[in-house]
């Protein structure tokens, strides 16, 4: 499941799009079983490898001596890499990876590959980012894909619209206000103990254009 999906993630047709994977964090216990054999898999893909010093330690001299093996510098977890290049760093647990997620992610689209729900709810909510996974490919991230329509944008920030962004997600509000009282209104005389005695009252208003 992790190489079919990571490879979906980094997106070998192109790997410049924006829900294309950037960052692999490997949990510890998988450096010498998944990993070794994962990093081979990316390099005869021909994707760069940016690692960590403790990714690094765990391949053998064999894979090493690979020109598209690196050691990642202090920006490669911060780099939108827009090709296929890929930055790794091994993590002790989910608490570990959310926290770097948090810091150093682009909080557009993060996924975690696991069998265990509780890591799994654990992530979804520690996760400050517009969309988060479980199990699932960082492609999916695209307005079309969540029925959105056409995808018109993304935004990462946290208040209107979040996400992929569909025709809806640009809209925004119009509001017409028209008094039908002789000497207009005003806000005193809807207050509690007003003299008019006025109330508020909402509802939809039916068909595409206003009613005046």
């Amino acid at each position: 499941m992790c190489v079919r999906v990571v490879f979906n993630c980094r997106q070998l047709d192109y790997p410049a799009a924006c829900n294309a994977l950037e960052t692999l964090l490997i949990h510890e216990s998988h450096l010498t079983t998944l990993w070794p054999q994962l990093a081979d898999s990316l390099l005869r893909s021909n994707i760069t490898l940016h690692l960590d010093p403790t990714t690094y330690s765990s391949l053998s001299s064999t894979t090493l001596s690979n020109p598209l093996v690196r050691r990642a510098g202090p920006e490669a977890f911060d780099t939108e890499h827009l090709d296929l290049e890929l930055s790794v760093k091994s993590v002790p647990d989910v608490r570990r990876a959310v926290e770097h997620i948090n810091v150093h992610s682009s909080h557009h689209t993060d996924t975690i590959l696991t069998s265990s729900d509780v890591k799994a709810s654990y992530f979804i909510r520690g996760v400050s980012s517009a969309d988060v996974f479980v199990n699932a490919s960082t492609r999916f991230a695209d307005g079309q894909r969540f029925g959105l329509g056409t995808e018109v944008g993304i935004s990462t920030g946290k208040t209107h619209a979040r996400g992929p962004v569909g025709l809806e997600g640009l809209c925004i509000y119009k509001w017409v206000l028209k008094s039908t009282e002789r000497e207009g209104s005003v806000v005193g005389d809807f207050a509690r103990g007003a003299a008019a005695g006025k109330t508020y009252t909402h509802r939809d208003l039916k068909g595409k254009e206003a009613p005046f």
